[in-house]
């Protein structure tokens, strides 16, 4: 397969510095999907399995009950969950990076109109890879939940990080032209034949000329868009008429349905230090709750918004359920703290020390299986007026 067609999306025309990542991730998103989308009378798939979750066909997709309580586990503390979590559901898969500013010992995308807060170097692409797996098991096994026509012509992934679900849509889809765009190029570089990506920020004018797609897809956007309002107004006029636009964020508003969420606990205070971080910086956390009157003032139509709920680690009885809180507490424990690292000292001026101790009695608290949080996840879909032809 080619290698990447990095792009600069900018007046400035195409980068010369040129990434190189290793081919340990070149395998990402190359699995063939068991089972084919089936198609309604509208020709529209209700949607696609996706092409990597095939190893997880026997765990029970989702249903309209998961937003109901969920069942705990019973377990034994002999178990040793903690130790295998971080080993059991973690794929090694690194790249090489040319281009970004190092920062306490992270690397940070050197483009884009705002300072990002999220690292870009191999273990920011290792915690990309497994929140899409997180999200896909969360949405049954599919990589969307709106209506996408048969045969797409044209795809856009706003925010692609590793690249990850752009190759798995390309692969649904090998007659669509796939576009991933981002920051930073930090995507491997073997891909499907149909995905290219781009370099731009997603918050200047977007270049790619009005009807033109037939999805937009955009996915955890954490602490990256200050003007959500101008961000569905350029992606109408980028939608062909009839095409949908799916989003999906998590908002740290963590919860539990039977009262084992300590009101003075340290979790729940690096949820309240998130939204400061974001409030001060313009890029409110509690956005995702805007989204649906967002996209009604810009138009569109068929609106619809669906929450999940993912649990804080294995607690959940169930098969499928108890796989994601594995991987969230993963994310969490071992990931999360990338972000708040960087915004609680420079966003919020906080006190290093308080805060390596706040984390430490957090990630104690998340591996206590009788503590039965979730976090809400928004998957906001909709559809431009008009026919798609």
């Amino acid at each position: 397969m080619p290698s990447a067609d990095f792009e600069e999306h900018t007046a400035g025309g195409p980068g010369s510095d040129a990434p190189s990542p290793r081919e340990d991730r070149q395998d990402k998103g190359k699995a063939v999907a068991t089972e084919e989308a089936e198609t309604n009378e509208d020709d529209y798939y209700e949607p696609g399995i996706a092409p990597s979750i095939n190893d997880s066909l026997s765990v029970p997709a989702a249903t309209e009950a998961d937003n109901d309580s969920i069942e705990p586990d019973r377990w034994t503390d002999d178990e040793g969950y903690a130790e295998s979590t971080s080993t059991r559901y973690l794929s090694s898969i690194a790249s090489d990076i040319r281009r970004g500013v190092e920062e306490n010992g992270r690397l940070y995308a050197a483009y884009g109109m705002h300072k990002t807060w999220l690292p870009i170097d191999d273990e920011e692409l290792d915690r990309n890879d497994l929140q899409h797996y997180k999200f896909t098991l969360l949405l049954g096994n599919r990589l969307f939940i709106c209506p996408v026509p048969s045969g797409p012509q044209k795809i856009l992934d706003l925010g692609t990080g590793s690249g990850i679900w752009a190759m798995e849509v390309a692969d649904m889809f090998p007659s669509a032209e796939v576009i991933g765009v981002d920051l930073a190029p930090t995507q491997p570089n073997l891909i499907p034949p149909n995905l290219n990506f781009e370099i731009d920020d997603i918050e200047n004018d977007w270049l790619w000329g009005d009807n033109k797609f037939d999805f937009i897809h955009a996915r955890e956007l954490i602490m990256a868009i200050r003007d959500w309002p101008r961000l569905f107004r350029q992606a109408k006029r980028a939608l062909k008429p009839g095409a949908y636009i799916q989003l999906g964020a998590s908002v740290p508003h963590f919860s539990s349905d039977d009262g084992t969420l300590p009101a003075d606990s340290a979790y729940l205070e690096t949820a309240q230090i998130y939204f400061d971080m974001s409030a001060k910086v313009g890029v409110s956390g509690m956005e995702p709750l805007s989204w649906t009157k967002y996209l009604q003032e810009e138009g569109y139509e068929d609106i619809v918004q669906k929450m999940y709920k993912i649990p804080t680690n294995p607690w959940p009885r169930d098969e499928r359920l108890k796989k994601i809180g594995a991987l969230e507490l993963t994310h969490y424990r071992d990931g999360i703290m990338n972000v708040f690292a960087r915004g609680y000292k420079e966003i919020l001026g906080g006190d290093e020390t308080y805060f390596q101790v706040l984390m430490a009695r957090a990630r104690q608290e998340v591996m206590d299986r009788n503590m039965h949080s979730w976090v809400p996840y928004y998957v906001v879909y909709a559809r431009k007026p008009g026919v798609l032809s």
